[in-house]
């Protein structure tokens, strides 16, 4: 792994000057792919710079806890060993998954899909709540979301709520949230002020561009009908909605959410794409298999990777065994160490099944 750092670091220095050469400055093509590569090159070299400095550091702390004769000292030089220890650990581990080859699918917008599972309004008011701190989330990440299709529910919340967000590595970033999530707490509509357990399922799709999927007109049956939702007078007056159905695979997709119907046939497209990009990455990656049943799951309460508990404002994700007590910051859209743990986890499991 050392070698490869290594390698890292000076070709890091070497594109590091040819930015500055006035030859490669002048060809935009070549000075946009360098600056690219100079990005990624940045993660990986300063995670590099700062393990060296965790390396050298631990070697004082267990040179210093060896050294030193007064007990009081030589405790507070073995906490320190133990600590750097950990954390030479964890950069270790982000190291490794660093260096594994980049799924190409990571640098990609998604789809994501929420809709409310078992607990009838409180769940459609929970997967409004999934939603917000998703957009919050992607506000603080500067990415652009954009809503393709919405049913809403009686009290404000969403039976069903597609949206799309584009920006730097979102996939990456979103993907591990597919699954089944489960909420805590006292309703709205609860007089008696009892706890309920209801759910909402969340799918993240990587976004499909026209390349990546080719649909031939033939395979695909369009209908359009007049809109159900709100939207306005010209809305329910007018065909503006489009069904799009793919005859090979079955899958079906509506919109219905702008007043003009090509703006919701290109948003039905865009969805439709990207939902045969995941069944096509499905067969050919063993690693992906099955994405979209894992991912949306039955919206049982007990299908649930994550569980949301308000009255002690802990949130609990399954699959690391991780507990917080700021759940109201992850729904205003903190979910930087989630995603963290989530992504080390997500890389272990893959080094451990590449040895």
């Amino acid at each position: 792994m050392t070698d490869k750092l290594e390698a890292r670091e000076r070709r890091y220095q070497e594109v590091e000057k040819l930015l500055s050469d006035p030859g490669v400055t002048t060809d935009q093509k070549r000075y946009r792919e360098l600056s690219q590569e100079f990005a990624e090159l940045t993660e990986v070299v300063q995670l590099w710079r700062d393990h060296q400095r965790l390396v050298h550091d631990l070697q004082e702390a267990q040179d210093l806890a060896e050294a030193e004769a007064e007990a009081e000292m030589k405790a507070m030089a073995k906490d320190e060993v133990k600590t750097l220890e950990k954390a030479l650990s964890e950069s270790e581990s982000r190291l490794k998954g660093l260096l594994m080859p980049r799924d190409p699918l990571d640098a990609k917008n998604i789809i994501m899909e929420i809709r409310a599972g078992t607990g009838g309004e409180e769940a459609a008011l929970f997967a409004g709540d999934l939603y917000r701190m998703y957009t919050r989330f992607a506000e603080v990440k500067r990415w652009k979301c954009e809503v393709l299709e919405a049913s809403q529910s009686d009290l404000g919340g969403f039976k069903e709520v597609i949206f799309s967000i584009a920006g730097k590595d979102v996939y990456s970033q979103l993907r591990y949230e597919s699954g089944g999530h489960r909420v805590q707490r006292v309703p709205v509509t609860e007089a008696n002020g009892r706890i309920q357990t209801s759910a909402a399922t969340v799918a993240v799709l990587p976004e499909a561009e026209e390349t990546d999927v080719i649909l031939n007109d033939k395979d695909l049956k369009i209908d359009v009908f007049r809109s159900s939702g709100p939207g306005g007078q010209s809305v329910n007056t007018t065909d503006s909605a489009v069904r799009i159905t793919h005859l090979p695979t079955g899958t079906v997709v509506t919109c219905q959410d702008e007043k003009s119907q090509l703006k919701n046939k290109v948003k039905a497209m865009k969805v439709l794409r990207s939902r045969i990009l995941e069944q096509e990455t499905q067969k050919k990656a063993a690693v992906l298999s099955a994405l979209r049943k894992d991912q949306v799951g039955s919206g049982d309460r007990s299908d649930r990777i994550r569980t949301y508990n308000f009255p002690q404002n802990r949130l609990t994700e399954h699959r690391v065994n991780l507990t917080l007590y700021n759940l109201d910051r992850v729904m205003d859209g903190s979910l930087e160490e989630i995603i963290d743990a989530l992504r080390i986890d997500a890389q272990s499991q893959l080094l451990a099944e590449s040895t």
